[in-house]
């Protein structure tokens, strides 16, 4: 149906559930996303010290700055989406998921090369490619992330393709922790086989987001731009005027750094604590490989302890298992079934996250009258990407505190930091995400259910 709402034509198809077909395709489209975004996560550092020859404090660096550039970038990218005029039969969101993720295929190619100059023009080369490769990631992740909302109000749909989002993610993880290091070692040359195995899974990125575009429907579109103009007072004013987005991002902040921190410690732990690197892979197998545990109950315990309470459980299973890791003696079997335990928790929230976003969007337009769902979900991917830097920064901050030493025997000191860095921060980190989500996030799921209604009373 068609009808005027807060002076914008509105398009809204409200009484039709989403197919089994539909929330696959949209899980297909963060399986895409994480077969670019993970390489980059997982072995561009590694790229640039080993390969390209840059120094590693000037390589963690690139990761600090570009980071910090793409957080204040995300907002004005989701703003230039929202405000978009002429949207067609596409829809608002989907047409970037096609021409954006082959842009962004080709960008995971280039930060994978390294000009045969010096190093100062090696680190320019790598600062000006990963910082343009953040900007394309942002033009099709922000429009993924939109989608979302703007396929389902029901809640039940809603968590449902937050389920299927974070399978996607965690599949798309564990296929590049562990299928991408057997194919570079199969090229002589690191400087071909990085671009090419790159190349072959960005590709494959591609076609992933091209089911998520193929199969999935926007269902509440905006067929016009809001008619405030577009100014930094305007994002800000969506950001401060939205008190879920705020907590939202508040607890975010906590849970990814924690989430980061973890990921980044594991090797170090492995190699130094428990006495073997090579160890990092088979306990990333299981680690990994268990989370999916936790999602595939997601939706049972959101029908049974709604979104919020179900967050909470999550971050409680993760804290408790890192304390009793952190407190009992260093051993890979104990260690690795706690570490599972923690992360089956933590992949909880981060499914639920998803569909949270989508209830602040629908409270935004309740409030304010104007559906900006890009800007919405752009402001909530600042708070990721601030924490994804800040989580690499204080990551070797700690090391530096500890007393830890690169390939060397570590003193009693360093190991317990390291463990310390890898099990106790990410408590006491999670544990604060619980309280804030526990005490200030006040938008329950009854109350979501009656936002929805009255913006349907409008229509």
């Amino acid at each position: 149906m068609r009808t005027e709402l807060a002076n914008k034509v509105v398009s809204v198809e409200t009484e039709k559930r989403l197919s089994l077909k539909e929330k696959m395709s949209y899980g297909f489209g963060d399986f895409g996303n994480g077969f670019m975004f993970d390489l980059g996560q997982i072995y561009l550092l590694k790229y640039f010290t080993d390969v390209a020859g840059i120094p590693a404090a000037m390589a963690g660096g690139i990761f600090l700055v570009s980071k910090l550039f793409a957080a204040i970038t995300d907002p004005i990218v989701g703003s230039s989406i929202d405000y978009r005029k002429n949207i067609g039969k596409r829809g608002k969101f989907r047409p970037y998921l096609l021409i954006g993720s082959i842009v962004l295929a080709v960008l995971t190619v280039l930060i994978f090369l390294s000009p045969n100059v010096s190093t100062t023009g090696k680190l320019i080369y790598a600062y000006a490619s990963y910082m343009i490769w953040g900007i394309g990631y942002s033009f099709v992740n922000i429009p993924y992330g939109s989608l979302g909302a703007a396929m389902t109000q029901n809640s039940e749909d809603r968590t449902s393709i937050s389920t299927f989002r974070q399978i996607g993610s965690l599949g798309a993880l564990f296929i590049t922790s562990v299928a991408v290091m057997p194919l570079l070692i199969k090229f002589d040359n690191p400087k071909v086989g990085y671009p090419v195995v790159m190349g072959l899974f960005a590709a494959l990125g591609v076609l992933w987001f091209y089911i998520c575009y193929r199969n999935c429907k926007e269902r509440i579109v905006i067929s016009e731009a809001p008619k405030e103009k577009l100014t930094l007072s305007s994002v800000v004013k969506t950001f401060i005027t939205n008190k879920p987005l705020l907590t939202l991002v508040l607890m975010t902040i906590f849970s990814i750094s924690a989430y980061n921190i973890k990921s980044a410690m594991l090797v170090y732990f492995a190699q130094y604590n428990l006495g073997n690197v090579e160890l990092m892979a088979y306990m990333n197998f299981i680690i990994i490989g268990s989370s999916f545990l936790g999602v595939v109950f997601l939706p049972k315990l959101v029908k049974m302890f709604g979104k919020k309470r179900t967050a909470m459980i999550g971050f409680g299973i993760s804290v408790a298992a890192d304390l009793i890791n952190f407190m009992l003696p260093s051993n890979v079997y104990v260690f690795t079934i706690l570490a599972s335990i923690a992360f089956i928790g933590i992949s909880i929230p981060n499914g639920i996250t998803w569909a949270l976003v989508s209830d602040i969007i629908d409270y935004g337009e309740w409030k304010s009258g104007e559906r900006k769902e890009a800007t919405t979900y752009s402001l909530f991917n600042f708070s990721r990407k601030l924490a994804q830097s800040l989580s690499g920064f204080l990551s070797g901050i700690g090391l530096g505190i500890i007393g830890y030493v690169p390939n060397a025997v570590q003193t009693a000191q360093a190991l317990i930091g390291i463990k310390a860095l890898l099990l106790l921060y990410p408590a006491i980190a999670l544990a604060l995400a619980m309280i804030i989500i526990g005490f200030l996030y006040k938008l329950t799921d009854q109350q979501h259910a009656q936002i929805v209604q009255d913006l349907q009373q409008k229509i």
